[in-house]
Formats: structure tokens, sequence, C-alpha cells
């Protein structure tokens, strides 16, 4: 089994499942991501999803070995792009829990996700150049947007590495924690969103997604739209009641 699947309440975690293969992404990883991510999608009691990888590596990227065999589209979906997952347009949570290494096209899938919990082991690069290929797993677009330009430009082109401690320091990585505590944190704070409304995280999230492309005034417009379903709803009077009645919500809308 290539991915490993287990639910902790409202909260799914995946695990790619390669460790042979330094969770290198080939076919049966690619479609088992966009399996589980189709299943979620749809499943309402599902709110956040954490992934990670077995063992000490998140993943080393692409299966070379596939790639040395002219094989270099059966590590994509349709759907998903590399990794199932890169491409999506998920309406969910994703935190990447990276136990370890998370390179190349690992660490694209890990750019991929919303937040990233790091262990203080793991570190991260884009190698592609150095194997005559191209990061066309959204790595050289979402990196630029995440760090300085300068920093992006050097892992791209140079093809370095930086650790979990720049990582942090640079904003790229939300928490840095001992290895064998990436994977509880990360579900820590999936824990702390699915907590939340479902509708005010999905509406939120989209637009701290969409923010960054938008002018001032188009993001005004798209603030209001988003917002505008948000207090249509129940949970929304939910919220403050639960609040003045010093209880937990009880959110009705998904």
């Amino acid at each position: 089994m290539s991915i490993v699947r287990e639910r902790r309440g409202h909260v799914e975690l995946l695990r790619i499942d390669r460790p042979e293969a330094k969770n290198a992404i080939n076919t049966a990883v690619a479609h088992g991501i966009e399996e589980a991510l189709d299943d979620i999608e749809d499943d309402p009691s599902v709110r956040v999803v954490v992934l990670t990888g077995t063992g000490d590596v998140f993943s080393a990227g692409a299966d070379l070995k596939m790639v040395a065999e002219g094989d270099s589209r059966g590590f994509t979906t349709e759907r998903g792009g590399f990794g199932g997952i890169v491409m999506r347009d998920f309406p969910k949570p994703i935190i990447a829990a990276v136990n370890g290494t998370a390179v190349a096209g690992g660490f694209e899938i890990a750019l991929a996700c919303d937040l990233i919990v790091a262990a203080d082991t793991s570190w991260f690069g884009l190698f592609e150049v150095k194997r005559g290929l191209f990061a066309g797993g959204g790595g050289l677009i979402r990196l630029p947007r995440r760090v300085p330009l300068a920093l992006a430009m050097e892992i791209a082109i140079v093809g370095s590495t930086i650790d979990a401690a720049r990582a942090y320091s640079v904003g790229l990585v939300n928490r840095v924690v001992p290895a064998a505590d990436v994977v509880s944190t990360a579900i820590a704070l999936a824990e702390e969103i699915a907590a939340n409304s479902p509708l005010a995280v999905r509406q939120t999230r989209r637009m701290v997604r969409e923010a960054g492309d938008l002018t001032e005034e188009e993001a005004w417009k798209r603030s209001a739209e988003l917002s505008r379903e948000v207090y249509r709803s129940p949970d929304s009077v939910e919220g403050a009641r639960a609040f003045a009645e010093k209880r937990a919500p009880v959110w009705t809308t998904t």
C-alpha cells in the first residue's frame, strides 16, 4: 500500500508509505493521494488533512527510476498533477508534517500545502537543475511567493538546500519541532483548525490564497463576496451565541 490513511476525529492523516524508496512519488503514490483527496473532499466529517511520510524522509520527489526509463508522466494525475496534489484546487486545509528530507517534488508537495510543520532534522531543496530537469510541480511558482526572491533564486538555480531552522526564520514553515513530535504537532494544529467553523475556514482560506494575485480594489470585492456566504449562514449566529453562553459552538454548515 503506497498511502496509509488514518482518521483522528475531524482530521485525516495521509502517510506516503515507500520508505525503501525515500517516499519517492510513483504512479501508485500519485493516484493514492488523489483517490484519498477525492474521498475526503466529499466527506463533511473531515475538516483538515495532514500529509506526512513514513520513516525519516518526507519525500525525495519523483521516482528517478521512472524518469530514467523515459516515463515523466506516470507520477502525475489528471486532476492533481504531480503527486496527485500540486495542481489541485482542494477546498479543505492541508498541513504538511515534514518528518525529514523534502526535496525536488517532495518540496513542491509541501509547498502545495497550506501550512508546514517541520522536524528539526528536516531540510528542503529543489535539485532539478542538477539532474537536467525542471521543477514543474509548482515549486518555482510558490517558492518566490513565500520567501525572499534572492533565496528562492538561489534554491532554484544553484540547487542549494536550507534546513528547518532557516526555513522557519524566513517564514517558510510554521513550526519546527523534534522529529518524534512532528506528526502529533501537525495533528494538534489541525484539530485547532477543525474546531472552527468549516465554512468560515473555507472562505477565509480562499481569501488568503487569492489575495496576492489581486489588486486592492479586486481584493475588497472578493472579500465581500466570500464574507456574504459566511454571514448568511447559521454558524455566524451560533458562534456569537456559543461565546455568550460560554460553551463550544455546534457548527451546522460544511
